[in-house]
């Protein structure tokens, strides 16, 4: 039987017993493992000689200008865009195998794994004549594993769930976690992976639990880890599963049949005990103490970029603390203005994704039921209809402010803490018995409900002045709130280089106010994501011809330089 999760925080170091000796007397035993496991990952990269894989630079350009119009069509952060990008090929590409038309249109996997590989490369996820072309064969070993674990789940029957939505479900969820190993296989995160565990170590030395039901060592590690993939990297939910699995079964990246079979048998379980940890009801403390010291850990990775190619570096420039600071302030600064471009590309392509959404609205769902109860709409009502949640979304995406400028001070003495030995280490606690105060909880909750009926009323009436069919009316504040949400989330990740936040009345009177409708907003983006209907006709109607076309144009121009090779 497949037990409980633990996170395995032992390593292996490569460095001389003199060096070693030097960087524990200076540095903190996980910065050191860092370094170690950084400088590892950078030479098996460096190894040459392996077959690598080429497509055509023409058909390239195509690919990547269709990649273009799906960033906006999904509207997804950069980090994820690769991974979104193999979601879709294997939807697209295993759709057979899950609605049972396999035995009419067989998928051979091979292929498959050879296709996706070439469309993510010429897509520009990946780079062009660098990946191996033996990778290839661990894709679609990787492929065979999770279409067997599709194939062999055990589904029952269940009252609270159909069968075809739980199989739907459980198919986006497995199809997820896949997506996740292959990029890893692809492209492999060495970098984020050792700052992951870095601070997953440092933060779980620091995090005290006090409870009356103590909390075991091995379940505070897994909850560190997961607080530090969202707060770090902003991982979702899959990218974290995947991890889990990786860490707990060490098996499961290269497994044995009778591993597979037992897995399959145990899925469901599986992914139950995973979800306990992801929704742990101390989930959120960890997270907010881990989003108060995440920065540290995010320039330290631009540190190793820095010095990618002279690793021998990384050692004695961490170990003077005056030349880090300096580094550090350099790279706190780049990142500063990075973010407010960020923050206004972030605005520009929400922007059009809210727009974009609202032309399907409109005609499909708006248009229809505003003829059904015999309203119509006007030129003016269309026009409100397209705009105000367009400029809502720039609006909420603008207004979002960088730190303060006594952050970057406060970043550094953080950094000292967690890097060097002999500074003092800062305590985080976690108290889990709160005093009940029924009144106070009472008096809050109905403030909190006032504030979210407001909110949607001024919403609803702005929208029902403006002549606004009433239909429509309700669909545009939901989409309202959908936007508040998608903004909240963007203002929780432009934190990334915030130690200590200093909140104003201004704030706390727009989070009293917008928070609620976002919760509201969180509930129809996830329903969204489920019955996104342009993701799915883009996906089926326009990818699936337009990838053939790409491999119609990049075989065209192989005919061609075959041609011409043979003119002398």
């Amino acid at each position: 039987m497949i037990s409980g999760i633990i996170f395995d925080g032992s390593s292996q170091s490569q460095n001389s017993p003199k060096e070693m000796t030097e960087m524990k007397s200076i540095l903190t035993l996980p910065i050191v493992e860092l370094i170690e496991n950084y400088r590892l990952s950078i030479a098996s990269k460096n190894k040459e000689g392996a077959a690598t894989i080429h497509v055509d630079e023409i058909a390239s350009k195509i690919a990547r200008f269709y990649e273009q119009i799906r960033k906006v069509v999904d509207w997804k952060e950069e980090n994820v865009l690769r991974r979104s990008a193999i979601l879709r090929v294997l939807k697209r590409s295993l759709i057979a195998k899950i609605s049972s038309l396999s035995e009419i249109f067989p998928t051979d996997l091979n292929y498959m794994a050879e296709s996706l590989t070439l469309e993510l490369i010429r897509g520009g996820h990946l780079p062009n004549d660098e990946i191996p072309v033996e990778q290839i064969g661990v894709v679609a070993q990787t492929l065979k594993k999770y279409v067997y674990i599709l194939e062999k789940a055990p589904f029952t029957e269940n009252k609270n769930e159909p069968l075809l939505k739980k199989k739907v479900n459980f198919y986006n969820w497995i199809l997820e976690i896949a997506a996740c190993e292959i990029e890893n296989i692809l492209a492999p995160p060495d970098k984020e992976n050792a700052l992951i565990k870095a601070m997953t170590l440092l933060m779980s030395e620091r995090i005290q639990v006090i409870s009356d039901k103590p909390l075991g060592e091995p379940e505070k590690r897994t909850l560190t880890y997961i607080a530090v993939c969202r707060t770090l990297f902003d991982l979702d939910e899959s990218y974290i599963t995947f991890h889990m699995l990786k860490y707990h079964y060490p098996q499961w990246t290269n497994p044995p049949k009778e591993f597979i079979d037992q897995a399959a048998r145990e899925i469901f379980n599986i992914a139950k005990r995973i979800e306990k940890y992801l929704k742990h009801p101390l989930s959120r403390d960890f997270f907010n103490i881990c989003e108060k010291t995440d920065t540290v850990f995010t320039l330290l990775g631009d540190l190793l970029d820095y010095y990618k190619k002279y690793p021998s570096k990384i050692t004695p420039v961490i170990s003077n603390q005056n030349y880090l600071s300096k580094l550090f302030t350099q790279f706190y600064n780049k990142r500063l203005k990075s973010l407010k471009t960020r923050l206004f590309r972030l605005a520009i392509f929400s922007t059009l994704s809210v727009f974009l959404s609202n032309w399907v609205t409109y005609f499909i769902v708006e248009v229809p039921l505003a003829h059904l109860f015999y309203e119509g709409f006007s030129f003016w009502a269309m026009a409100v209809d397209f705009v105000i949640p367009s400029i809502a979304m720039f609006v909420l995406v603008v207004i979002i402010k960088p730190p303060s400028s006594e952050n970057l001070s406060k970043v550094l003495q953080v950094s000292y803490k967690f890097i060097y030995r002999e500074q003092e280490k800062e305590t985080f606690q976690i108290k889990t018995k709160k005093r009940r105060r029924f009144f106070f909880d009472l008096i809050i909750g109905f403030f909190y409900l006032v504030a979210c009926f407001f909110s949607f009323g001024i919403v609803a009436w702005v929208f029902y002045i403006a002549k606004i069919p009433k239909t429509s009316v309700v669909m545009d504040t939901m989409m309202i709130a959908v936007n508040v949400f998608a903004a909240l989330v963007i203002r929780n990740k432009a934190r990334e280089l915030t130690v200590q936040e200093k909140g104003s009345f201004t704030e706390f009177v727009l989070d009293a106010v917008s928070v609620p409708v976002a919760r509201v907003g969180n509930f129809f983006a996830n329903k969204w994501r489920e019955y996104n209907v342009i993701t799915v006709f883009f996906n089926y109607f326009i990818e699936m011809p337009f990838v053939t076309f790409i491999e119609f144009v990049e075989t065209w121009r192989q005919f061609l330089k075959d041609e011409k090779a043979d003119i002398h």
